[in-house]
């Protein structure tokens, strides 16, 4: 599923709230580093002159979505905005802009809706740069995509366009915000390519509880499929089988927010 405006909803998010989500990515095609197997947005196409919506469009069409979002929060009571979540169809933080359209965001949100929440929902490869890092740190929410403590199945599970990519690569990035984001990984178990994927097995786990545990970020988001997957051949985890998952974690007092 490809969202088809730079700002839509407000939808419900199953792990934010009330959520306006804003897409800075092309609105015909998915544009990710990474290629997940799980992926809602389906897989990247090749092309060759992507076109993103401008700085200038984001603000415009921010502005005018917060604007009727004021003036209906005032007639009803309850109605309130959580957040302002950057997502979409693909890698928000590739826009070359994405520190001006957050600078952008957070001043219209100060003006509109200061009880909402900006958050970015980021898979963490583009950390390497100083401009991303700036952006983020004005972030309310900073949730930070690591599907695997092992390279080899973090790199079936996501297929980054970087094949060399790595764990630590990503750990030592991540640790730039000594804490202070929400770790974010999709269980599942199946099959891409002929290749086994299971991030559930003794040995996959153990490998991410020691990268949470070295990271340890303020609040972990672990999830399970919940739209149709580009790569048909996978299993969705059961809500017992998560809150197994969890258990060693929560009980060493980490947050841990269960989508199953």
């Amino acid at each position: 599923m490809l969202f088809s405006e730079i700002v839509y909803g407000p939808i419900h998010s199953r792990r934010l709230g009330t959520s306006l989500g804003v897409e800075l990515m092309p609105l015909e095609h998915k544009l990710c580093t990474f290629n997940c197997v799980y992926c809602e947005c389906g897989w990247n196409q090749p092309v060759s002159h992507p076109v993103l919506p401008t700085r200038e469009e984001v603000k415009a069409a921010l502005e005018e979505k917060l604007s009727t979002i004021h003036t209906a929060s005032a007639d009803r009571k309850n109605y309130q905005l959580s957040t302002i979540t950057f997502s979409g169809n693909g890698e928000p933080t590739l826009h070359p802009d994405f520190l001006n359209i957050i600078r952008d965001t957070c001043a219209l949100r100060d003006r509109y809706c200061p009880q909402a929440k900006v958050s970015v929902l980021s898979n963490s490869t583009q950390l390497g740069r100083a401009d991303v890092v700036e952006a983020l740190r004005l972030c309310d929410n900073r949730i930070l995509k690591l599907d695997a403590g092992t390279d080899e199945m973090m790199r079936r599970i996501d297929l980054p366009v970087n094949p060399n990519l790595d764990v630590a690569t990503v750990v030592r990035w991540m640790s730039q915000f000594d804490g202070d984001f929400t770790l974010q990984t999709c269980f599942l178990r199946g099959e891409h390519d002929g290749l086994t994927i299971d991030n559930t097995t003794p040995s996959e786990l153990e490998a991410w509880y020691a990268v949470v545990r070295q990271l340890h970020p303020k609040q972990l988001m672990i999830y399970v499929i919940d739209r149709k997957t580009p790569e048909e051949h996978l299993e969705k985890i059961s809500r017992e089988e998560m809150e197994r998952i969890a258990a060693p974690l929560l009980a060493e007092g980490f947050d841990i927010i269960i989508s199953a």
